[in-house]
């Protein structure tokens, strides 16, 4: 059937017509833009403050606070030290991907990114803790790029990045050299990069999502165990969104690309070293479980059902994961490991609680799939500490940064929303009061790590170890023989990092002492160096000039103290005695 043409007339009507909302529309949108601009600009400007405050918090005063590097800080030190002048660790080991340490084998990474910080500038508390402090301004930003990308609103985007910037969970943890820390921002990053996925299903979010897990996975190890359970999650939801698999060749071979390499870490020496530290299954479980097995009066095949290393590896489990979800830990205690929270003080703030609690059920009941993945993230970064010892444990749950931020910031915008139904001002006004209340909380919290904690809890972080080793630089040449007392656990590794001793000699020291026996690498000297226990100084031989660095009273008669070390509540630290042997002989 032949097509009716259009009179010219009503076609150049139609044409005018389509001219008029084609400028109309334009028009509309240009006043949309122009109005939207001062308040773009202003939404930018706050998160460039909370970028730039998030910065501050975590510099200020960070060689002060924490009071000073702790055993596992100086370890990361003086290994990063090593690799960068010698391309070996402190054993000699050239390029390792796992570090003995004492025998707690750490992960690389960290020590890695810290090796041309230690390098060019020294062994400083700025220098080894910077990665950590980067890596919770970066926390923040993904928090933000998160929550923005799960409801596309700038308020809640920027209240999550704030809740991430000041929550004593994440603020503690990046002032001090923490593996975890860096594990959680690239983690984190990983399920950024998820959600772009979630978008279009595109290929090369997936490629940078693989990227950043892999990642992981040399930061720390909750990630290994965090990691592939979300990529399970992954995987099914590609399974039920019908999304071509084709899409996951490139993303699965980056991903065995970068695990390959630690496939063997999991059966040889350094696993179960490590595993033993840790494990649920030890000997005090076994112990208990023959205990059981021997005060029971069920019929000899129950016992065996019962009492039995899976079965209260379960239990145990099961109460560990639970212990984590303690409202006095997350709101009112904190952890009891004084180099990871503030004892006696929250992870989250309590005024957070309702929001975070409200934020979760409505992802789970009345979310996207991305919303209900931050709940999984949630529960499922719980389960590294569930399986392992001391639960519960502020750094094995470090993963879970910044979830429950998000969840919170989602639970108030939701109040809000419900709100503004009845009241124009009421979701303006809950969220001043909200923001008020953290920022409160925050002010008493930051006060007491300030004041309180460096002066209280010096002791937990080997305070007086630097002041000692600089005494002993400075009168290195006067003494033939130097002890050190072990009482505060690896004096040779705060002597080789304060020093610093050069690494190729360290290495190659024909007079280094050393064993290994209940999963640690003891050093019990190299140079002119001894380190005894206390109870072994009575054993103790001088032949010539000795000094001494002893616990307080804990040193034999017939030494002459001449410095007391204290820690900053006052208590003696060190004493430090010499001794001349050739005066006293020839007297």
């Amino acid at each position: 059937m032949p097509r009716k043409k259009i009179p010219k007339k009503l076609n150049r009507h139609f044409k005018r017509k389509k001219k008029e909302n084609v400028i109309n529309l334009g028009s509309k949108n240009a006043k949309e833009q122009k109005k939207r601009r001062p308040l773009f600009w202003l939404e930018n400007l706050f998160l460039f403050l909370i970028l730039v405050s998030t910065l501050f918090l975590r510099i200020y005063k960070v060689a002060e606070i924490p009071p000073s590097l702790n055993w596992d800080e100086i370890s990361h030190a003086y290994n990063a030290y090593s690799l960068f002048k010698t391309g070996k660790d402190e054993w000699g080991v050239s390029w390792p991907l796992i570090f003995r340490a004492y025998g707690d084998y750490k992960l690389p990474l960290y020590i890695y990114l810290t090796a041309p910080l230690v390098g060019f500038w020294g062994i400083n508390a700025l220098t080894v803790r910077l990665v950590s402090i980067l890596a919770g301004v970066g926390l923040v930003f993904v928090a933000y790029l998160i929550t923005q990308k799960l409801f596309n609103d700038e308020r809640t985007a920027l209240l999550a990045a704030l809740l991430t910037a000041i929550s004593p969970w994440s603020l503690f943890v990046s002032r001090a050299a923490l593996e975890a820390n860096l594990a959680a921002f690239l983690f984190s990053l990983a399920v950024f990069f998820c959600l772009k996925w979630l978008d279009d299903f595109g290929e090369k979010w997936l490629v940078w999502a693989a990227f950043f897990f892999g990642l992981s996975f040399y930061a720390y190890n909750s990630a290994r165990i965090l990691t592939p359970l979300f990529l399970l999650l992954v995987l099914a939801i590609i399974i039920r969104k019908k999304v071509s698999f084709k899409a996951l060749i490139i993303p699965f071979l980056l991903l065995l690309i970068a695990v390959f390499p630690l496939v063997g870490q999991f059966w040889n020496k350094s696993a179960i070293a490590r595993f033993g530290l840790v494990s649920l299954v030890d000997q005090g479980m076994i112990n208990r479980i023959i205990l059981a097995r021997q005060e029971s009066k069920l019929p000899p095949l129950l016992v065996r059902a019962f009492y039995n290393r899976p079965t209260f590896f379960l239990v145990s489990a099961a109460q560990n994961y639970i212990s984590n979800f303690s409202p006095f830990y997350l709101f009112f205690q904190g952890g009891s490991h004084y180099q990871f929270s503030l004892p006696d003080h929250e992870l989250l703030y309590l005024v957070t609680a309702p929001f975070l609690l409200l934020g979760m059920i409505k992802a789970i009941f009345k979310g996207s799939t991305a919303e209900r993945l931050m709940v999984f993230w949630f529960w499922a970064a719980i389960i590294p500490s569930a399986i392992t010892k001391d639960a519960p444990h502020v750094l094995r749950t470090l993963l879970i940064l910044p979830s429950p931020m998000i969840l919170t910031a989602l639970g108030l915008k939701v109040t809000g929303n419900f709100l503004k139904k009845g009241s124009f001002l009421g979701g303006k006004l809950l969220a001043g009061i909200f923001v008020f209340a953290v920022l409160f909380s925050f002010w008493r919290w930051w006060q007491d790590y300030q004041t309180l904690y460096p002066q209280v809890y010096s002791w937990a972080w080997q305070y007086g170890y630097r002041e000692a080793v600089l005494f002993i630089k400075q009168h290195y040449s006067e003494y033939d023989q130097i002890f050190i007392t072990k009482r505060y656990g690896e004096p040779h590794e705060f002597l080789l990092a304060y020093y610093p001793w050069e690494p190729a000699k360290y290495q190659t020291d024909q007079t280094k002492v050393w064993n290994y026996h209940a999963n640690w690498y003891w050093i019990d000297g190299f140079d002119k160096f001894h380190f005894y226990n206390d109870w072994e100084f009575s054993n103790l031989k001088c032949r010539e000039n000795c000094l001494l660095i002893a616990s307080p009273g804990n040193y034999p008669e017939g030494w002459s103290k001449i410095k007391t070390i204290s820690f900053l509540d006052g208590k003696p630290a060190f004493e430090i005695l010499e001794q001349n042997q050739k005066v006293i002989s020839d007297q």
